[in-house]
């Protein structure tokens, strides 16, 4: 029953006119980002963030969640028909999406995907709503030791788990919190690392590391990347209503996905992208003909799909019971929420339920919108794939520029920036991933203060850490994933090396 008239409490408040105009524009912008490869919701929730600051945090929140979500299902578009994810999770997609639009058969390819879509995205909303009270629950018995443990293990997850190497993975988030302790000294109230700079002492923006990161950084690198040939195929509603065959190939594939997704999508370092890739081995595995995959068959397009957009909603999870982002994308959700004095949290549901279940309750508007956008604007988000990508990039960068000044009304903003863009566009080409940087810049200062708090408590004694049992087991789970990837780490290097000498005794 309490649950009952929760909901109710967030139906009133996502029904708001003003509400349901930001999930609107949030879903429609998502889907327009995940359209247009290179660019990613991370990038457009970067641009969007100046401008939050002058709506309701609700609304604000509601319209970043939208541009994330929604990205899932635009990202399909390209994957089909350019062969280009257009996020990293719609990757999979290209294996069987794009060979179905060579058949002549991509308009039914956009038009399954969109249903798997909004399948994913129901079953990642109904597990928020069944599972976030009881993870509550557990938040509330969590101290100060036990959120230092919690931030300990999602970074270590989020750094290890990453495609690239651990090493360089851990590196980043080492970066990402120092990066944090530039500012003004939480207890003490000192300046420290400001450099004697004025506009240092409240810190490093998030909005212009952010934005040089993922904005400047992944748009200089994608000027050189080749985007395909133009569309000249029509589709139309006729060419887009699949068989009765189709429906049956995908209803299972669909449920074993959204499945999936939902549960890799609140797991700290996994998220969207390692969820789409589980499912297709896993419809690879099930399947009676497994060598249809790769060639058009809609099931694999239909599982992924159901899965990354299940894992978008799930996500949320984490960070808005825990406080513990899973993913760069959550991060940047995190502060927002921290931006407008909003601290997520197991107490957020308690003090702030319109916000919390009017937020989950947008998620069902936002995911029905998607669907009614996306069938019957296929067309247009067809024809945005024809737009020169020598006009679009200087338009993003100068929206970058006016966005990041709007903040503070400060020039240093902008050449923070710049400098950010180039030394991220720097990392990109070594091969580092910047998005463990920006979970150590977001959780460094909370880090910072459970820890502090807790060694106050405990009058300096670091044993603290280990005495409570679940702040110990977190402990151990963190020093156990390290382990296990020191060990894979070694294991590949011995690997390339007996293979090396292998083609030179041959």
């Amino acid at each position: 029953m309490e649950l009952l008239d929760s909901l109710i409490v967030g139906f009133y408040s996502a029904i708001r006119p003003e509400i349901l105009m930001f999930c609107f524009f949030g879903v429609f912008l998502g889907t327009v980002v995940g359209v247009l490869p290179g660019i990613g919701p991370l990038a457009a929730i970067s641009l969007l963030l100046p401008i939050t600051y002058h709506i309701e945090p609700t609304a604000a929140i509601v319209m970043l969640a939208g541009v994330y979500y929604g990205a899932e299902y635009g990202g399909s578009t390209a994957s089909i028909l350019l062969n280009l994810p257009g996020t990293a999770a719609n990757a999979v997609t290209c294996l069987d999406g794009h060979p179905m639009a060579k058949q002549g058969r991509a308009g039914v390819a956009l038009f399954m995907t969109t249903i798997a879509s909004l399948a994913g995205g129901i079953t990642g909303v109904v597990a928020m709503i069944l599972f976030s009270p009881a993870i509550v629950e557990i938040g509330l018995s969590f101290g100060p030791a036990e959120y230092f443990s919690l931030m300990v293990l999602g970074l270590i997850a989020a750094s290890t788990l990453t495609s690239g190497s651990p090493a360089k993975g851990l590196a980043m988030v080492v970066l990402g919190l120092l990066l944090g302790t530039v500012g003004t000294d939480i207890n003490s109230g000192i300046p420290r690392f400001d450099f004697n700079i004025p506009e240092m002492m409240d810190g490093i923006s998030l909005v212009a590391l952010a934005m040089g990161l993922f904005g400047i950084s992944e748009i200089v690198s994608s000027i050189t990347v080749s985007r395909g040939s133009k569309i000249t195929e029509k589709i139309t509603m006729r060419t887009m209503m699949p068989k009765k065959k189709d429906f049956k190939d995908s209803a299972m594939p669909i449920v074993r996905g959204a499945g999936l997704g939902g549960f890799f999508g609140a797991l700290p370092g996994t998220g969207a992208a390692i969820a789409s890739f589980v499912s297709y081995a896993v419809e690879k595995k099930v399947a009676k003909d497994p060598s249809i995959f790769g060639k058009g068959a809609i099931q694999g397009i239909a599982a992924p799909e159901a899965a990354n957009n299940a894992a978008a909603q799930t996500a949320f999870i984490p960070t808005l019971t825990l406080g513990i982002p899973g993913s760069a994308t959550m991060a940047m959700m995190l502060g927002a929420l921290i931006i407008h004095g909003i601290q997520p949290g197991p107490m957020l549901m308690a003090e702030q339920p319109d916000l919390f279940w009017g937020l989950i309750i947008s998620f069902l508007i936002g995911n029905f919108l998607l669907v009614i956008l996306n069938i019957p604007l296929i067309g247009l988000w067809v024809s945005l794939l024809n737009i020169p990508y020598r006009l679009l990039y200087p338009a993003i960068l100068v929206f970058i520029m006016m966005g990041v000044y709007s903040v503070h009304n400060n020039v240093f903003d902008i050449y923070l920036v710049a400098l950010i863009g180039i030394v991220g566009y720097g990392l990109l080409i070594l091969r580092f991933e910047p998005a463990p940087l920006l979970l150590g810049f977001i959780l460094g200062p909370l880090m910072e203060e459970n820890m502090r708090r807790a060694l106050l408590l405990s009058r300096g004694d670091l044993a603290t850490f280990i005495d409570r049992p679940i702040s110990m087991w977190l402990l151990i789970i963190s020093a156990a994933i390290l382990g296990w990837s020191l060990i894979s780490a070694i294991r590949k290097m011995a690997q390339r090396k007996t293979l090396e000498r292998e083609r030179a005794e041959a």
